[in-house]
Protein backbone atom coordinates (compact mmCIF):
# COMPACT_ATOMS: atom_id res chain seq x y z
CA UNK A 1 0.00 0.00 0.00
CA UNK A 2 3.07 2.48 0.55
CA UNK A 3 4.74 1.31 -2.63
CA UNK A 4 0.93 2.43 -4.56
CA UNK A 5 0.93 5.98 -2.36
CA UNK A 6 4.37 6.29 -3.92
CA UNK A 7 3.51 5.77 -7.01
CA UNK A 8 0.28 8.10 -7.05
CA UNK A 9 2.73 11.14 -5.73
CA UNK A 10 4.86 10.75 -8.28
CA UNK A 11 2.38 10.40 -10.71
CA UNK A 12 0.66 13.45 -9.77
CA UNK A 13 4.04 15.94 -9.37
CA UNK A 14 5.09 14.18 -13.11
CA UNK A 15 1.35 15.02 -14.47
CA UNK A 16 1.76 18.83 -12.85
CA UNK A 17 5.34 18.94 -14.45
CA UNK A 18 4.27 18.34 -17.44
CA UNK A 19 1.21 20.66 -17.82
CA UNK A 20 3.09 23.57 -18.34
CA UNK A 21 4.81 22.52 -21.22
CA UNK A 22 1.46 21.38 -22.67
CA UNK A 23 0.50 24.88 -22.62
CA UNK A 24 3.62 26.49 -23.34
CA UNK A 25 3.70 26.70 -27.12
CA UNK A 26 1.52 28.94 -28.89
CA UNK A 27 1.29 28.04 -32.64
CA UNK A 28 1.44 30.50 -35.04
CA UNK A 29 -1.30 30.03 -37.59
CA UNK A 30 -0.83 29.88 -41.41
CA UNK A 31 -1.36 32.55 -43.65
CA UNK A 32 -3.81 32.20 -46.29
CA UNK A 33 -2.71 30.28 -49.30
CA UNK A 34 -4.16 31.75 -51.59
CA UNK A 35 -5.72 35.13 -52.61
CA UNK A 36 -7.68 35.37 -55.45
CA UNK A 37 -7.13 37.52 -58.38
CA UNK A 38 -8.99 40.65 -58.34
CA UNK A 39 -9.04 40.94 -62.24
CA UNK A 40 -10.41 37.35 -62.82
CA UNK A 41 -12.21 36.21 -59.47
CA UNK A 42 -15.71 35.89 -58.96
CA UNK A 43 -17.80 37.22 -56.02
CA UNK A 44 -18.10 34.16 -54.59
CA UNK A 45 -14.16 33.78 -54.51
CA UNK A 46 -13.89 37.12 -53.13
CA UNK A 47 -16.40 36.40 -50.89
CA UNK A 48 -14.81 33.29 -49.77
CA UNK A 49 -10.87 35.17 -49.47
CA UNK A 50 -12.59 37.60 -47.34
CA UNK A 51 -13.96 35.17 -45.04
CA UNK A 52 -10.55 33.24 -45.18
CA UNK A 53 -8.77 36.51 -44.30
CA UNK A 54 -11.41 37.36 -41.19
CA UNK A 55 -10.42 33.85 -39.91
CA UNK A 56 -6.86 34.35 -39.85
CA UNK A 57 -7.04 37.77 -38.48
CA UNK A 58 -8.96 36.04 -35.42
CA UNK A 59 -6.52 33.48 -34.84
CA UNK A 60 -3.76 36.13 -34.96
CA UNK A 61 -5.31 37.59 -32.32
CA UNK A 62 -5.53 33.98 -30.65
CA UNK A 63 -2.05 33.76 -30.92
CA UNK A 64 -0.84 36.49 -29.60
CA UNK A 65 -3.24 36.50 -26.33
CA UNK A 66 -1.79 32.92 -26.08
CA UNK A 67 1.94 34.96 -26.60
CA UNK A 68 1.26 36.91 -23.96
CA UNK A 69 -0.61 34.49 -21.56
CA UNK A 70 3.09 32.54 -21.54
CA UNK A 71 5.19 35.77 -20.68
CA UNK A 72 2.91 36.47 -17.85
CA UNK A 73 3.52 32.45 -17.08
CA UNK A 74 7.35 33.46 -17.27
CA UNK A 75 7.50 30.99 -20.55
CA UNK A 76 8.57 33.19 -22.77
CA UNK A 77 10.86 36.50 -22.13
CA UNK A 78 9.66 39.94 -23.03
CA UNK A 79 12.43 40.04 -26.03
CA UNK A 80 10.80 36.67 -27.63
CA UNK A 81 7.24 37.50 -26.93
CA UNK A 82 8.24 40.86 -28.97
CA UNK A 83 9.58 39.16 -31.54
CA UNK A 84 7.25 36.36 -32.32
CA UNK A 85 4.54 39.62 -32.05
CA UNK A 86 5.92 41.71 -34.63
CA UNK A 87 6.80 38.92 -36.57
CA UNK A 88 2.80 37.88 -36.67
CA UNK A 89 1.63 41.42 -37.12
CA UNK A 90 4.00 42.11 -40.41
CA UNK A 91 2.68 38.85 -42.01
CA UNK A 92 -1.19 39.55 -41.12
CA UNK A 93 -0.55 42.80 -42.50
CA UNK A 94 1.05 41.89 -45.99
CA UNK A 95 -1.58 39.48 -45.89
CA UNK A 96 -4.40 42.38 -45.31
CA UNK A 97 -2.49 44.41 -48.29
CA UNK A 98 -2.34 41.80 -50.68
CA UNK A 99 -6.19 40.69 -50.03
CA UNK A 100 -7.18 44.60 -50.39
CA UNK A 101 -5.31 45.27 -53.26
CA UNK A 102 -7.02 42.41 -54.66
CA UNK A 103 -10.59 43.42 -53.56
CA UNK A 104 -9.32 47.22 -55.16
CA UNK A 105 -8.75 45.51 -58.38
CA UNK A 106 -11.99 43.61 -58.15
CA UNK A 107 -13.97 46.50 -57.64
CA UNK A 108 -12.63 48.62 -60.74
CA UNK A 109 -13.13 45.61 -62.79
CA UNK A 110 -17.29 45.03 -61.54
CA UNK A 111 -18.11 49.13 -61.39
Amino acid sequence: MKASKHFLAALTIGCLLSAPAAFASCGLPSAPSKIPDGSTASMQAMVSAMQTVKEYNHDVETYLKCLDFEARQNQLSSESVLSLHNAAVERLQRVTAKFNKQVRIFKSKHS
